[in-house]
Order: structure tokens, then C-alpha cells, then sequence
């Protein structure tokens, strides 16, 4: 069994930043990858970002290349995701994921919300 939670989200104004923390406990060495996902009110949860753990690999969502990093330290079984020119449409709710094997783990979820 994996645990995530999330940390680091809240209100900002359009074009400011945020960072989201995401912190892996039990199974942790298990963990091929981990990820962030949104999902805002009336839509679909997306994919924001992706990383494995083991090679540091990346993936964007085209929307957020540029703006967004994800990273990793895996001494403190964390994740990151650096959001950086945010936007009002961005206001979401933010999971971490984590797939290990065939399992996927969710986090409670973060709220981010982009308003002046």
C-alpha cells in the first residue's frame, strides 16, 4: 500500500506561482512513477505532469509546457510540481498519483485557486 498526500496549494492571483508537494509513505519502493492531475468544477480530471522515479523521465500536458516542472527527490519521497504564470482557468483541484505496478494510488487532492 502507497499513501500520498499533497501539500501546498491555495489561492494566488493570474500570472503568480505555486508549488505543490506531494509526499509518498508505505510502499514507496514500489512507486514506478508519480504524476498530478486536476480536476476542475464540471470537467474531467486531466493529466498535468508525469515522472519516473527511477530515470527522472518527464511528461507535460501541452497547456502547461513551459510554465509547469514537475521533479523529484526521492531521499524524501516527495514530488514536486513548480507551477509558474498560472492561470483562472487553472483553478482545480490537484491529485498526486502514484503507480506501482499494476495499482494506482490518489492523494486526497490540493485546492488551487487563481483569482484576483
Amino acid at each position: 500500500q502507497v499513501q500520498l498526500v499533497e501539500s501546498g496549494g491555495g489561492l494566488v492571483q493570474p500570472g503568480g506561482s505555486l508549488r505543490l508537494s506531494c509526499e509518498a509513505s508505505g510502499s514507496r519502493a514500489s512507486i514506478l512513477g508519480m504524476g498530478w492531475y486536476r480536476q476542475a468544477p464540471g470537467k474531467e480530471r486531466e493529466l498535468v505532469a508525469l515522472i519516473a522515479m527511477v530515470a527522472g523521465n518527464t511528461n507535460y500536458a501541452g497547456s502547461v509546457k513551459g510554465r509547469f516542472t514537475i521533479s523529484r527527490d526521492n531521499a524524501k519521497n516527495t514530488v514536486y510540481l513548480q507551477m509558474n504564470s498560472l492561470k483562472s482557468e487553472e483553478t482545480a483541484v490537484y491529485y498526486c498519483r502514484a503507480t506501482s505496478g499494476w495499482t494506482i494510488y490518489w492523494g486526497q487532492g490540493t485546492q488551487v485557486t487563481v483569482s484576483s
